[in-house]
């Protein structure tokens, strides 16, 4: 699987090189700035721009939906290669982005776990896996390979005792996230990756049961951000400011008001923007899980996993600097001046 995840890995690699030119939708210098950003949303859920753009909070900024996706590494892959504008991805895959030379930049936390909101990695509740050496020839539904998953699983077998030969043998099954509780039900899958509201639903009817979890790993943790092009903010850094403090703001919203309040908020963007969705998966969200207040960025969120990746031979010693990977510039949090 290794070989094939490098030969996949390269062939994005040479697309976003090639894609690195000009971004489409970049101002040129001396124009004005774009004022509209176009991103990939999510399928029955609001992303925190949504949130923003709803609340009054991007002032003259809008917002462009170009469709859905359920890949972090796909979502700031086009963002890289300017077919959006700005993407959301676990830090892990950031990071293996920007080491392929890919200039983008991170500007906002965006998801992650805590007590109330995590990824978990469950099995049916007559399931003989009770430990990780159970897993060894096993299947393991997953929303993509490379991101925030993988990572966790991969950690779990780790700790666990299981040698990099044993890890070769869990698999790996890119499955939609919507998919993944039938599809355990069912048998197609040993153990399935739930978070967010579609973990709380499945767990609400009850015979799973979890196997571990990634805040039991690491503790609470801010696990994504939101990047943009480095060209994009140059070109465009009165827009940068608004969007990143806009963002920050609905993050800041939902982290302090009552949880009732944004599931109804979160439940009329749904119904307003004529998706044809539904509103059933929100009803579930508990928390933003982030960790940072209006998603204010931690070098030792990216730290973590460029340690990881130098020891799984992703990338190099020193190929990445966690500074080089963010800013917080933009984020009025950052300096205690949000409200």
């Amino acid at each position: 699987m290794i070989n094939i995840r490098r030969a996949l890995l390269a062939v994005l690699l040479a697309t976003v090189t090639a894609g690195c030119g000009a971004a489409e939708g970049s101002a040129k210098p001396g124009e004005t700035e774009v004022k509209e950003l176009r991103y990939q949303g999510s399928a029955g859920t609001v992303t925190f721009p949504e949130l923003a753009a709803e609340l009054g909070y991007l002032g003259d900024v809008k917002l462009k939906w170009v469709g859905n996706t359920t890949s972090g590494p796909q979502d700031i892959q086009s963002a890289a290669t300017g077919q959006t504008d700005f993407g959301g991805a676990f830090d892990g895959a950031v990071i293996k982005l920007k080491a392929a030379k890919a200039p983008i930049k991170a500007v906002i936390g965006y998801y992650g776990s805590d007590e109330k909101s995590f990824s978990g990695y469950y099995v049916k509740d007559d399931s003989p896996i009770r430990t990780a050496r159970d897993l060894i020839g096993k299947k393991i539904g997953v929303n993509t390979l490379g991101a925030h998953h993988e990572a966790v699983i991969k950690e779990y077998l780790k700790r666990q005792g299981l040698t990099p030969a044993e890890i070769e043998q869990v698999q790996l099954v890119v499955i939609p996230p919507v998919n993944t509780e039938q599809a355990l039900r069912q048998g197609q899958l040993d153990v399935g990756t739930l978070g967010g509201v579609l973990k709380d639903k499945a767990l609400e009817r009850g015979g799973l049961r979890p196997l571990f979890t990634d805040v039991e790993l690491f503790g609470p943790f801010t696990a994504g951000s939101v990047v943009l092009r480095e060209d994009f903010i140059a070109r465009n850094p009165g827009t940068v400011r608004t969007f990143v403090a806009g963002f920050a703001k609905a993050i800041a919203w939902a982290q302090t008001r009552p949880r009732e309040e944004v599931v109804a908020k979160f439940e009329q963007i749904i119904a307003k923007r004529g998706r044809n969705e539904t509103t059933d998966v929100v009803k579930f969200w508990k928390s933003t899980g982030i960790a940072g207040k209006g998603g204010v960025i931690d070098s030792r969120e990216f730290q973590r996993w460029i340690d990881w990746l130098q020891r799984e031979g992703e990338i190099r010693p020193g190929q990445v600097k966690a500074t080089d990977l963010y800013t917080n510039e933009f984020n009025p949090y950052a300096n205690g001046s949000g409200s």
